[in-house]
């Protein structure tokens, strides 16, 4: 197995990318590698989801396995962790045509431990590997504006890092395997209290009669500002549920945080609350569903009929 420390870093002259998962997400973050002007072969569940990327110049494969064969870097960008070990480590994951060299780079919020667990398995193989969440959304995938919290080799993340330049702005290596995906839970407890405050502000508007658009400008460039007011309370107020980032996802990813709170034997009762308001969002039939629509929940355990278009 080539040593980390002769990797050299990605270019489009000489570095073959592969792609698995072409979602909401992995589809805008692909594009951008391709429009870097690298060689991309793409899989993903469904072929017509990867047809705007194919009609780009990517390859297709049929399997992750066929993409590693074909890859020098392979990304991963679906959505559970069993996903993950499926992609990567199942019957046709890209672990099977990987040589060794080979570089897997998985960016799904995932567990922690299933970081470690592929690091060590690939290594066992002559494979490197990375686990490099990302955070900004819809938005931040289109606009190539991601941040990139990157566990794994300082060497392979050096080397990978050209990639990561086409994805994000904000690329920091946190640490070894699985720190990446710690930074990544970090993160997502301060966006579930972010959420739950965007929410209850919206509802609390309406029930005192005031124009949402008017209340926006007046609190979103304040001390109450942030990501979430600024970009998914807008698409609140046009009534535009659509998902930037899925509720189903998001239920989810604060499920491995409190799990990893719990193991570390950490109180964190405000995630907690947002988690139970996700899922009762979820039995609300919002599962697929943008993470704006807790104003749903919230709206209703205050007998408010959330309107289609507030305004």
């Amino acid at each position: 197995m080539p040593d980390a420390e002769t990797l050299a870093p990605a270019s489009p002259d000489s570095t073959r990318v592969g792609w698995v998962g072409t979602g909401v997400m992995g589809s805008p973050m692909c594009a951008h590698v391709l429009r870097r002007g690298y060689e991309v072969t793409v899989t993903t569940r469904t072929r017509s989801r990867a047809g705007g990327l194919l009609e780009q110049g990517a390859r297709w494969a049929d399997t992750p396995e066929e993409v590693a064969a074909a890859s020098d870097v392979v990304f991963s960008m679906v959505g559970f962790p069993n996903d993950v070990r499926e992609v990567l480590l199942g019957e046709t994951g890209a672990l099977g045509g990987a040589r060794p060299g080979v570089v897997l780079v998985d960016m799904t919020t995932s567990e922690p431990s299933l970081a470690v667990e592929i690091a060590e398995v690939a290594a066992s193989r002559g494979v490197h590997s990375l686990d490099a969440p990302v955070s900004g959304g819809d938005v931040g995938a289109r606009n190539g504006s991601l941040s990139i919290m990157v566990g794994g080799p300082a060497e392979v993340f050096d080397a990978v890092r050209p990639c990561f330049e086409a994805m994000g702005t904000t690329i920091v290596r946190q640490g070894d395997h699985g720190a990446g995906q710690h930074t990544k839970m970090v993160n997502q407890v301060l966006i579930a209290g972010t959420m739950v405050a965007m929410a209850e502000g919206l509802v609390y508007a309406v029930r005192a009669g005031l124009d949402l658009q008017d209340v926006l400008s007046s609190v979103s460039g304040g001390a109450a500002g942030s990501w979430s007011l600024s970009n998914l309370a807008p698409r609140v107020v046009a009534g535009n549920f659509a998902p930037g980032f899925l509720v189903d996802h998001l239920v989810k990813d604060l499920g491995i945080a409190l799990a990893e709170a719990k193991r570390a034997r950490l109180a964190l009762p405000g995630l907690a609350l947002a988690d139970q308001l996700y899922v009762a969002l979820q039995a609300q039939g919002h599962g697929r569903d943008g993470t704006q629509a807790l104003v749903h929940a919230l709206a209703s355990l205050s007998a408010i009929d959330w309107p289609t278009s507030p305004g």
